[in-house]
């Protein structure tokens, strides 16, 4: 019986406000470059407030995966919390354009405005992230419909929403909704600091997952040792371990089966976007059934689509690029 779903995403749902600027710029603003930090309101609105020729677009990570799957063609769903705001209408109306359905209505009595992300992007394509979280993360088990969870073959899951126990419910009965329904569940482990804050319960959770999802330093922070031994202990402790390595070889791992995707480096015009792309290529051949380095490959090629433009979303034709590298979805 064929599902309503090829992926369904829990994750943030985040207004992307992004601009461009100097490297002086971040240092008169105390803004550090180059990661993603928490603010409260009041400094979210001074950021806000010094943003000249700014691009808004719905983001969140998991959310840009899925429009990258829609891109391909793929169905897909998305889970979330927006308030029923202008930023929140925003939101639910442009993920429905983009091809998702949102399966969430926004929140009519909502405490907390929708959540939104100053990004600021310098010459060399770094991103400076900072994020006012708001209403989204408060999504909890009550925000998954258990006719989408069950309707999907592939559930794909947020790391960042771990940092409340909410969330950690949220993403327990989705998992459990899927499997027992015969589809796949994976989950994306996000961030190094949010692996450390949450190491016990991510080492716990990944056990149960069919992949899993991280960059080098997010595997050597949840298991606590050199890459090449944290991968192992990935291997047997998940369905698949997939590593991105920020320009360098992609590495998955399944069991004993194992495969190494080279990425050809290329001067990035803006990162914003990268490791959710990854993502959404390699989805798109898991959900497909394609093999571990076909799975690599596309992940690549819509990493480097993503970096080569302004935006977290892809603007090329993704089923192109990927005709034109000898992979048919």
């Amino acid at each position: 019986m064929t599902k309503r779903f090829q992926v369904v995403g829990i994750g943030n749902a985040i207004v992307d406000v992004i601009t461009q600027n100097t490297d002086d710029f971040l240092e008169h603003m105390g803004i550090e470059k180059g990661i993603m930090q928490l603010v409260e309101k009041e400094r979210g609105e001074t950021l806000y407030g010094a943003m000249e020729n700014r691009v808004q677009a719905p983001g969140g990570s998991v959310a840009n995966t899925l429009a990258g799957l829609g891109n391909l063609g793929l169905s897909t769903g998305f889970l979330g919390r927006v308030r029923d705001d202008s930023l929140g209408r925003f939101y639910a109306h442009e993920m429905a354009e983009d091809g998702t359905v949102f399966v969430n209505a926004p929140v009519k009595d909502g405490e907390l405005p929708t959540s939104r992300c100053m990004i600021f992007v310098t010459p060399d394509g770094e991103r400076s992230m900072n994020t006012y979280l708001g209403i989204s993360s408060e999504i909890s088990e009550a925000d998954v419909p258990e006719e989408a969870a069950r309707d999907t073959e592939v559930m794909f899951l947020e790391g960042y929403l771990y940092d409340k126990d909410k969330g950690k419910a949220a993403f327990n009965r989705a998992a459990e909704i899927t499997h027992k329904a015969g589809g796949k569940v994976g989950i994306s482990l996000s961030d190094p600091f949010c692996v450390e804050r949450h190491r016990d319960d991510f080492r716990r959770f990944v056990k149960e997952m069919d992949f899993v999802i991280g960059n080098e330093h997010e595997w050597q922070s949840l298991y606590q040792t050199d890459l090449s031994a944290a991968l192992e202990l990935a291997a047997a402790e998940c369905g698949l371990a997939v590593c991105t390595r920020s320009g360098a070889d992609v590495v998955l791992m399944q069991g004993e089966k194992e495969a190494v995707v080279p990425v050809n480096r290329i001067d990035p015009v803006d990162t914003t976007g990268a490791g959710d792309q990854f993502a959404a290529g390699f989805l798109a051949g898991y959900a497909l059934g394609h093999d571990l380095e076909t799975c690599g490959r596309m992940g690549v090629i819509a990493a480097g689509e993503v970096i080569s433009h302004i935006g977290p979303r892809p603007e090329a034709d993704l089923k192109e690029l990927f005709r034109k590298n000898g992979i048919a979805l």
